[in-house]
């Protein structure tokens, strides 16, 4: 059977968004876990209410313009505009731990695309947001834009759940039906992030910065800070 060119990126997609890629996205709660002990979440409804939140004030506000400036920066051959996006998305991380979590999966990613021999126009040691990683492998494997952004987006909510599912804690029919209830708000986070420009990009959410923060300092838990 002949395999295509939009076989490969599909492929190369369902590589880069799968929770076997080892950059560590479940090691994060990103607050979830403070919210779910001070009972701000605790049941199905209110976990998707919390993530729907993020989706929509987060992912396509920030993340999702972030990943398509960068790579039309990339189809340009402006990799120095990267520099300023990864600034700009690291300083939008409004709490130590949010910082870390991007910082630390983009870190892993870093290590895998170079060991792929795909090059990551970023001195090792500087600190690189996971989304301009992300974005750099959808160029390098040729993946469309909206494809990619519907790709980050699943991986990202594929996390969100597992850690739910441990915390709240909710069964495995459960988060089926909540990744099935949110697949509409990514496709309308897609759609949202199309026309933000630079300028435009920032997000607002009090209680997930308070939450991370929080988490810094909880007394037990099990996702790391």
């Amino acid at each position: 059977m002949l395999i295509t060119s939009s076989d490969t990126a599909l492929l190369r997609l369902l590589q880069l968004s799968s929770v076997s890629l080892p950059v560590g996205g479940y090691a994060f709660s990103q607050g979830l876990e403070y919210a779910i002990e001070k009972e701000w979440v605790n049941n199905e409804t209110q976990v998707q209410q919390w993530i729907g939140a993020q989706i929509s004030q987060g992912l396509a506000q920030l993340d999702l313009p972030i990943l398509r400036l960068s790579m039309l920066a990339l189809n340009d051959g402006e990799e120095t505009a990267l520099v300023t996006l990864n600034q700009l998305v690291l300083a939008n991380r409004e709490s130590k731990e949010l910082r870390l979590s991007d910082s630390a999966m983009g870190e892993a990613l870093s290590r895998v695309l170079r060991q792929q021999h795909i090059a990551v126009p970023f001195e090792k040691k500087t600190e690189v947001s996971f989304v301009i990683l992300f974005a750099i492998a959808a160029h390098h494997w040729q993946i469309h834009y909206h494809n990619a952004a519907l790709g980050f987006c699943w991986s990202w909510l594929e996390n969100q759940v597992a850690a739910a599912t441990k915390l709240v804690p909710l069964g495995q029919s459960q988060a089926q039906r909540l990744l099935g209830n949110l697949q509409p708000a990514l496709m309308n986070a897609v759609a949202d992030a199309q026309d933000i420009e630079a300028a435009q990009i920032g997000m607002a959410l009090p209680a997930l910065a308070i939450a991370s923060a929080k988490h810094e300092t909880q007394y037990t838990r099990i996702f790391r800070s």
